[in-house]
């Protein structure tokens, strides 16, 4: 009972302190119209941020703060800094990340969940998953120090794989991952700013970037370092994009004193599958084709457009293939990942709002999936990277919790 009361009074406090900026809105819910579910604003949840014990049927239960233990990084290993000092990390004058009100759509869809592949337990969520050919699914989990980071389940979803820290590595903030057509394993680690390539059966085949140097990619200076990798797409006849940026965030980054740091700017690099340089465009610039993040990445099947996810400005924008601006469509949501279906229909992860939203190409949401931002049944703290199988069935993790929840339709 005195769990209970606790847990009632933490949710009274959270549903006050974040409807007091639903208050502040205009617009408090809207009707379903011209094909759009109708929505309305919910509020945010406490992010557990991994803390999170889950059982087999896919129940959470959040560790308190009191009995968390402390993440050790390797020997030797530096850090990356913290963000400070910009309205991404700041918000001067704003509400908190954890006083936002949500926009939850009505699901309209017909999926159920559930939660059939079973993590090991232990601290860290789940950013990323992935599908090869042969229905396996790669897992991504942000585990500590000596655990398996890359997880390998069958098409019984039977776990066959783990790929050991001393092939892989530590992902200090692992971050993306995709299967291209050869069912090579590619990742990236934001925080050390690396993107690597594995083979089909977990071997090493490139590494882009350095570890643990972040910095600006200048191909006419020999110059090839990353910053803040966080997506990855394909496109149709092979090509590599690297989403690069949470933003120009960080006065760690942006206008560093060491020489080969000096921008820290959002932007998408094209590189062949062996990591030469194509060409990269960047959001820094004044006018239409703005963008502050690359949170979302997908490739359009139709015509090989890029469709960048600007997170924090709640918006979509659509290039060409070799980087020219096409057109930007405004959301409701955090845009946290974007993909398209096997039928080629775009739909985008909304982020820490809970839910995955079926568009148009005009960005017109046709439906909605996910029971909104929590730790209960078709619940997410963080939607993010996920996958289509081949039934159109859909498979996420959650940045913040260490599950995988498929979702299948009646």
């Amino acid at each position: 009972m005195k769990k209970l009361l606790l847990a009632g009074l933490a949710l009274g406090l959270m549903t006050t302190t974040a409807m007091s900026q639903a208050d502040r809105l205009a617009i408090q819910s809207e009707p379903a119209r011209d094909g759009t579910p109708a929505w309305k604003l919910t509020p945010s949840y406490p992010d557990p941020t991994g803390n999170t014990i889950v059982e087999a049927d896919g129940t959470v239960t959040v560790i308190p703060p009191a009995q968390r233990v402390r993440r050790e990084l390797p020997a030797g290993y530096v850090a990356t800094p913290n963000c400070k000092g910009s309205p991404i990390c700041g918000r001067e004058g704003g509400p908190p990340r954890n006083q936002l009100a949500r926009v939850v759509y009505d699901q309209n869809l017909g999926y159920t969940f559930s939660y059939p592949y079973v993590l090991p337990k232990g601290f860290g969520g789940v950013p990323a998953v992935a599908l090869d050919s042969k229905d396996n699914l790669w897992v991504f989990k942000r585990s500590p120090q000596g655990v398996s980071q890359v997880l390998k389940y069958d098409a019984n979803r039977k776990l066959i794989a783990e790929l050991p820290e001393s092939v892989v590595g530590f992902h200090e903030k692992a971050h993306g991952m995709a299967v291209d057509a050869q069912d090579n394993l590619w990742i990236t680690d934001a925080g050390q700013a690396t993107v690597k390539k594995f083979s089909p059966d977990g071997k090493l085949l490139l590494t882009i970037g350095e570890r643990g140097k972040r910095g600006d990619w200048m191909e006419d200076k020999g110059q090839r370092l990353l910053w803040q990798p966080v997506m990855i797409a394909f496109g149709p006849k092979g090509e590599v994009y690297i989403g690069m940026g949470h933003a120009n965030e960080s006065p760690n980054d942006v206008n560093s004193p060491d020489p080969a740091n000096q921008y820290g700017v959002a932007r998408v690099l094209q590189v062949t599958a062996d990591g030469k340089f194509v060409r990269q465009w960047f959001g820094n610039e004044v006018g239409q084709g703005k963008f502050n993040d690359v949170h979302g990445l997908a490739v359009d099947p139709t015509n090989g457009d890029v469709w960048i996810g600007d997170r924090e400005q709640y918006r979509i924008v659509i290039y060409t293939a070799d980087g020219r601006f096409k057109k930007t469509l405004q959301t409701k949501n955090l845009v946290c990942a974007l993909h398209f279906d096997r039928d080629g229909n775009p739909w985008m992860a909304s982020g820490q709002d809970g839910q995955f939203l079926k568009l148009n190409r005009d960005g017109k949401v046709l439906g909605a999936v996910g029971n909104g931002m929590g730790i209960g049944h078709g619940q997410f703290i963080e939607a993010s990277y996920w996958v289509f199988d081949k039934k159109n069935n859909l498979i996420a993790g959650d940045t913040s919790v260490g599950r995988v929840t498929v979702m299948t339709k009646k």
